[in-house]
């Protein structure tokens, strides 16, 4: 490390009801690995949107090898030197990878030429990329490895990557992690926010922590225990959660030789499902993005259906149900893509609670909203799963994505369902909003319910799961006792090599 390269300084930006950042200051040296952590809504997506010029700041500077540095635009700060990777991709999946990459460039050179320098760029950083590929064939893997090759082809000397483990394998986290290693021997500095704090341990030099806006403090990730970082994050002692020890009940959900087409052009056909979830179990179901997860929660809430007799709960066919007719009869969902899916953006959280909970929380008479216990159903969400907002009218696009990801699930839990189906509950939240929400899911099946829990999390799937199995290509493994299984033996499950054979267990 040879000097600062950026030194945030006061830097402080407010919206109404909230002030997201507060006289925030601290420096990023040049080739360091700098971690900035904090609770969801603590302001660190604020902070970074300044840097890369999407967000102006009310007051304080920001200064770049010296000089005064504020980008009224992203041009503005790639051109002197920052890239960035977001949390959400922005690819076009009927593209291929080259026409992807040119999209993001000022003036991109000809195609072949372009193409030849993805190639070299790819594999010179360990991330090889066929620029041919169309990207909607791609695993969420590779696809974050067009959003890095794109920042990198910009000769970056500050790369900020926003939550970039979320979507990959352990093999591939350790490929990215030789990546940027390599690109910090090279004298690029590194803005890492992750809430995977082992991960942080592992990679960061240093790591500055906000708290409700404010720089709380700064530590060596490497000195300091994942659970010290995150109590530093929250101000408070981390609880971990619990299990209470139940015997499982009566089988409540059996798919059996679920086989399903996508909907999408790019997704993954289910192929031959089989499984049981009993009452008061938690079925874990891993894979790598992209192996029909998203597909066979469509084929449980109801928003695919399926043969009749392929799905049923409590010995009835519902494989012809809609997801009205699911939550009426208790069957809730919690999809993974949060803002559009789980969520109408524009709506308020209100809005939001009353489109799935209408039925279940008796909010409607008569074809009549009423809307006192919709607020009040909203309200008890915002309290009982601490979701950061200035109040219940509030458009869900106003929440920051862990915010609203802990208002989605506790919209769900809170409904009492009899089987409750959710994908990636904790992605992008943090430690505590994750122990919260995993708690909230033990909590929920110690009353009875059957739980799928679909997740990239290994260790959120050990944590909490009574069994365990891994979807690959649309086809799933045998299901097995959560408790004992290595990661290697779950390597191999998550890569369709091992007990493929179906388990009606």
């Amino acid at each position: 490390m040879t000097g600062t390269l950026l030194s945030i300084q006061g830097l402080t930006k407010a919206y109404p009801g909230v002030v997201a950042n507060d006289t925030v200051s601290f420096d990023i040296q040049e080739g360091e690995v700098h971690a900035l952590l904090g609770e969801n809504g603590a302001g660190k997506s604020t902070l970074v949107k300044m840097i890369y010029g999407l967000v102006k700041p009310d007051t304080g500077r920001m200064v770049w090898k010296g000089q005064e540095f504020a980008p009224p635009e992203p041009r503005a700060a790639r051109a002197s030197g920052v890239a960035m990777v977001f949390q959400h991709f922005s690819l076009f999946d009927a593209l291929n990878v080259a026409e992807n990459v040119a999209l993001g460039m000022e003036n991109p050179p000809q195609m072949r030429d372009l193409a030849s320098r993805i190639r070299e760029v790819s594999e010179n950083y360990g991330l090889p990329l066929d620029p041919y590929r169309t990207v909607g064939d791609l695993s969420a893997g590779e696809r974050q490895r067009v959003e890095i090759i794109r920042c990198l082809l910009q000769d970056p000397k500050l790369l900020i990557m926003d939550e970039p483990t979320s979507v990959l394998t352990p093999q591939e986290v350790d490929i990215l992690f030789k990546t940027l290693r390599k690109l910090q021997s090279e004298g690029t500095a590194i803005l890492y926010i992750s809430h995977k704090l082992e991960e942080i341990r592992a990679l960061c030099d240093h790591a500055t922590i906000l708290r409700l806006g404010k720089n709380v403090g700064t530590c060596t990730p490497a000195e300091t225990t994942a659970r010290d970082m995150a109590e530093m994050m929250v101000g408070d002692t981390l609880q971990t959660p619990t299990r209470t020890a139940a015997e499982g009940g009566e089988v409540i959900l059996d798919v059996s030789g679920l086989s399903l087409m996508p909907s999408n052009p790019f997704g993954t056909p289910l192929k031959n499902i089989h499984f049981t979830v009993r009452a008061g179990e938690i079925l874990g179901l891993g894979g790598v993005a992209g192996n029909g997860q998203d597909e066979l929660l469509a084929a449980l809430s109801g928003e695919a259906l399926t043969p009749s007799d392929a799905v049923k709960v409590k010995g009835n066919a519902i494989g012809h149900l809609g997801p009205n007719q699911r939550r009426d009869i208790g069957v809730l969902a919690a999809p993974e893509e949060r803002l559009g899916h789980a969520a109408a953006p524009n709506m308020s959280l209100v809005e939001n609670a009353l489109l799935t909970g209408a039925a279940r929380k008796n909010l409607t008479s008569n074809g009549f909203v009423n809307w006192k216990d919709t607020t009040s159903f909203a309200e008890d969400i915002i309290k009982a799963f601490d979701v950061r907002t200035p109040g219940s009218d509030r458009a869900a696009r106003s929440l920051s994505g862990g915010n609203l990801q802990k208002f989605v699930i506790g919209r769900e839990v809170m409904q009492n369902p009899e089987v409750l189906v959710v994908n990636q509950p904790t992605w992008g939240v943090d430690a505590a909003a994750a122990a919260s929400i995993r708690q909230s899911l033990l909590d929920l099946a110690a009353k009875g319910a059957a739980i799928i829990c679909i997740s990239q999390d290994l260790d959120e799937l050990m944590e909490i799961s009574d069994r365990f199995g891994a979807l690959n290509e649309g086809r799933l493994s045998a299901i097995r006792p959560a408790a004992g299984l290595t990661i290697d033996e779950i390597g191999l499950m998550m890569g369709g090599a091992h007990d493929m054979e179906v388990s009606h267990a």
